[in-house]
């Protein structure tokens, strides 16, 4: 019989799929992973899935088929760890925010930050005030100011480096 027309699902042929790719889509996926036992196991979960579809799997196209499955379980393990780690973090978050400790760190350096910012000069104040409260463009600054936008960018640079000496945390 042709090799082009052999079923998938002949024991024979399978193992020739096995020994004939495996090493190389073990290398591929490990490229691509990083991990042995990752690799390893995509490479497994790509074989049983050619075994469990070997009748709707053409010879010629197996290793296409093959190469496939295990990219797409590739990219799948990768967006399961990114939804891992994105929950893990926000658990983490959570975590640190409900304790009292941060809590009251949290109240401590608003207060601090009220009190440097009300002692910054009037001029500063307001340049600063308009820029990251309100969201204004320095252009925007200018016109609400009545100055040049190189005096708008001067005033918020002395009002952040007068920020940043009395608020020693930043």
């Amino acid at each position: 019989m042709d090799k082009e027309q052999q079923s998938v699902c002949e024991q024979k042929t399978y193992e020739y799929l096995f020994n004939m790719y495996s090493e190389t889509l073990y290398n591929f996926i490990y490229y691509k992973c990083g991990d042995q036992q990752q690799a390893e196991d995509i490479v497994q979960e790509a074989y049983i899935k050619l075994w469990k579809n070997c009748s709707k799997v053409l010879f010629s196209k197996a290793k296409s088929y093959l190469y496939t499955v295990a990219r797409n379980g590739f990219l799948n393990d990768v967006a399961h760890q990114k939804i891992v780690l994105e929950h893990q973090s926000q658990q983490v978050k959570q975590n640190n925010m409900e304790t009292p400790e941060f809590v009251m760190e949290e109240q401590q350096f608003m207060e601090k930050l009220k009190r440097a910012i009300a002692n910054l000069p009037e001029k500063q104040r307001e340049v600063f005030l308009l820029s990251r409260i309100d969201k204004k463009k320095y252009s925007e600054i200018s016109e609400i100011v009545g100055i040049s936008v190189k005096a708008v960018e001067k005033r918020m640079s002395q009002a952040l480096e007068a920020l940043r000496q009395q608020i020693v945390e930043i």
